[in-house]
């Protein structure tokens, strides 16, 4: 499921994206990096290192970059090639781990569990559970429903480390969404915002003294779509504004936003009828949850036809993400 974080024989640490996978592989993209292999990737990479296991690794410094995509895509298709997969509904070459080359998996909503069980709970540990009951008793989530992300879930934390939580399931996430407002507007909590993005979102903000961050993760019974049920043809790139019609997916990774009023920048971005896209979708989180049904929306992203697989079924999108472009984006108007 997106959002579950896994090591691989070579000591990559990948976190999932999405939830459609073809057969024997999963969607995914690196996080860590093993020292042993910082020079491959000529990236910016932060000055901090984590350690998992004995295992020292680096992280990039701008994750969800369409040029840092692209490096990865490149250093493992010479280095690692079991790790590059040519998507056929895509026509594109992806980033993809083999089943078979996992050693382990870690699953936020499993790993909230063991740290409930963990009887020598340092610091941080302690501060994650108190956050999660917090809100899980403000927002009435069962604690059931909520995950553990980031370092702690992979007990590779210091006193650097911020508190990263999962939320499962639609509502439930409107739910803590709401809980974590009025809990800001008592004074238990700060929000935390660094750009116009976190404003939109409202995700981000402080518990005592740790940044916290919480997310949305689809549970089972939203998981609809199966890999290779649409084809996707890229048509053109598009600017325009829009106004959100369906909110009830836009706090998932992927994004997505049904979308109406379709109105291109300029005039030489207009459409045909037929091909004015029906819905947004961000392939980058940081776009989640950015807007409201109702909102206008600004986009700048590329036009893809769909094509149901099983009908022959056209309708087209605009995606966000494509690794193709550093000049995608969704901003709240």
């Amino acid at each position: 499921m997106d959002g579950d974080t896994f090591t691989t024989r070579e000591g990559f640490i990948f976190n999932v994206f999405g939830y459609e996978h073809p057969k024997g592989r999963v969607f995914a993209f690196l996080k860590y990096i093993p020292s042993r292999f910082r020079e491959l990737f000529n990236i910016r990479l932060l000055e901090r290192t984590w350690k998992h296991d004995e295992t020292e690794l680096f992280r990039a410094e701008k994750l969800y970059t369409a040029k840092n995509y692209q490096t990865f895509l490149r250093v493992f298709r010479k280095n690692f090639p079991d790790y590059v997969y040519f998507c056929t509904f895509r026509k594109k070459e992806v980033i993809s781990a083999p089943l078979s080359r996992i050693v382990e998996v870690y699953i936020p909503k499993e790993r909230l569990e063991a740290l409930m069980e963990t009887e020598k709970k340092d610091k941080l540990q302690k501060m994650t559970l108190d956050f999660v009951s917090l809100v899980s008793g403000e927002a009435k989530v069962p604690l059931e429903d909520f995950g553990v992300h980031g370092s702690v879930a992979l007990n590779m934390h210091s006193a650097e480390s911020d508190i990263d939580i999962v939320v499962y399931g639609s509502q439930n996430f409107r739910k803590v969404e709401a809980a974590v407002d009025r809990l800001v507007r008592e004074g238990t909590l700060t929000y935390v915002f660094n750009n116009r993005l976190d404003a939109a979102r409202r995700y981000k903000g402080r518990f005592m003294d740790k940044i916290f961050m919480y997310n949305a993760v689809r549970k089972p019974e939203e998981v609809t779509a199966k890999y290779g049920e649409y084809r996707y043809s890229p048509i053109v790139p598009v600017k325009f504004r829009c106004k959100v019609k369906d909110d009830s997916e836009a706090m998932f990774r992927p994004a997505i936003y049904k979308i109406e009023g379709y109105t291109p920048a300029n005039s030489s971005l207009t459409l045909p009828r037929d091909m004015v896209p029906i819905a947004v979708i961000s392939m980058i989180g940081c776009y989640r949850n950015v807007a409201r049904k109702g909102q206008e929306i600004e986009v700048s992203g590329m036009l893809e036809r769909v094509e149901k697989t099983a009908t022959g079924e056209i309708s087209h999108q605009v995606v966000i993400g494509t690794a193709e472009s550093e000049e995608e984006y969704l901003w709240p108007v």
